[in-house]
C-alpha cells in the first residue's frame, strides 16, 4: 500500500442553476465553503474546495449556473466563469436535478459532448422515488454513450462514497498543489461576504437577491475578537430600505445569523457591522463588477 503513487487533480462542477453543485462540493470536503440557498444562481464565482487525504488531494471547482441569459454583464461573467476552465481540469462531474431533467441540462451536456474526462451525477435522489430513476439513466445512457452515471444525494450525503471513488479512480498521478489543511483558495473576506449574501438569500423574498453584492471592506484579528465590517450593495434607493427592514429589524437579523456562521469557521467571537449603500445599476456595468471582484482575469 505505501508504494501507492500520490493523486493529485482538479474536479470541476458544472450544471444549470440550482442543481446542488455547492451543497455536493461542501459535503465532499466536509466543510461550508459555498454557500447555498433554495435559488438558482446563488453561486456567482469559481471556488475551490481541497480535499486532502493520505493518497490524494482533490480540488473542486464550484461553479455558477450555465444558464441562457446574457441579459446583464453579470450572466456572461457568470457563465464565462462556469465554463473558462473545462479544458484545464482533470474531471468533469455534471449535475442533474433527477426531478427536472430539461433542455437546460441538454445544452450542458452539449458542452462535454466531445470530451472523456466526464462523470455525470444524478443529484437529489431523497426528494423522488427511487424507480422514477431507471427511466432517466436510460434517457443519459443514449444521449451520453459510455459514461458513468452515479445517483446521489448531496443534502442526505447518500451515495457519496461510491462518487468519491470514482473521482479518485480518475484522478492522475501528482505532488499536492496545497498544504494538507488549506481547505479553499479564497480569503476569509471572501468567504464572509459570501456567507452574508447567503443570508440576504434566505431571508428576501422575490428578485431583491439579485440586485445585491457584499464587499468587505474590514477585517481585523485581535487577540480575542475578529472585527469585520461590511457593506450591502444594492442597485436602487427604494431596495436600501427593504434590507434595512422596521426599525432595523432585517439588517440586524442578517447580521446576528452571518455573525453565527463565521464564528464557527473561525472559532473565535465576532463583531460584525454592516452598512447597506447604493451604486445604480451595478450588475450591467462592467467597471462596478470589477471593483467589487467580479472579474474573470
Amino acid at each position: 500500500m505505501d508504494n501507492l503513487p500520490f493523486l493529485c487533480g482538479y474536479v470541476a462542477l458544472i450544471g444549470k442553476p440550482n442543481t446542488g453543485k455547492s451543497t455536493l462540493m461542501n459535503a465532499l470536503v466536509g466543510e461550508k465553503l459555498s454557500i447555498t440557498a433554495k435559488r438558482p444562481q446563488t453561486t456567482r464565482h469559481q471556488i475551490l474546495g481541497i480535499k486532502t487525504t493520505t493518497e490524494y488531494q482533490c480540488i473542486f471547482v464550484d461553479t455558477p449556473g450555465i444558464h441562457q441569459s446574457q441579459k446583464k454583464a453579470i450572466n456572461r461573467y457568470m457563465n464565462r466563469a462556469a465554463t473558462s476552465m473545462l479544458t484545464d481540469v482533470d474531471l468533469i462531474c455534471v449535475l442533474l436535478d433527477v426531478r427536472s431533467f430539461n433542455g437546460d441540462d441538454e445544452l450542458v451536456l452539449k458542452k462535454v459532448e466531445n470530451m472523456d474526462n466526464v462523470l455525470l451525477v444524478l443529484n437529489k435522489i431523497d426528494q423522488i422515488n427511487k424507480q422514477q430513476l431507471l427511466p432517466l439513466m436510460q434517457r443519459l445512457a443514449i444521449l451520453m454513450p459510455n459514461l458513468e452515471i452515479i445517483p446521489v444525494s448531496a443534502l442526505k450525503e447518500e451515495n457519496l462514497d461510491r462518487l468519491m471513488s470514482q473521482i479518485q479512480q480518475r484522478l492522475p498521478e501528482g505532488i499536492p498543489h496545497f498544504p494538507d489543511d488549506q481547505l479553499t483558495d479564497k480569503p476569509m473576506r471572501f468567504i464572509v461576504a459570501e456567507i452574508v449574501r447567503e443570508k440576504l438569500f434566505r431571508v428576501l423574498t422575490q428578485e431583491l437577491p439579485y440586485s445585491i453584492t457584499v464587499n468587505v471592506e474590514n477585517y481585523k484579528t485581535e487577540s480575542d475578537l475578529v472585527r469585520i465590517s461590511a457593506s450591502i450593495w444594492v442597485e436602487r434607493k427604494s431596495q436600501k430600505g427593504i434590507i434595512i427592514g422596521k426599525g432595523g429589524s432585517l439588517l440586524k437579523k442578517i447580521g446576528s445569523e452571518a455573525r453565527a456562521d463565521i464564528e464557527r469557521l473561525v472559532d473565535q467571537k465576532v463583531y460584525l457591522q454592516l452598512w447597506v449603500k447604493v451604486r445604480e445599476d451595478w450588475s450591467d456595468d462592467e467597471r462596478s463588477l470589477a471593483a467589487f471582484g467580479y472579474s474573470n482575469d
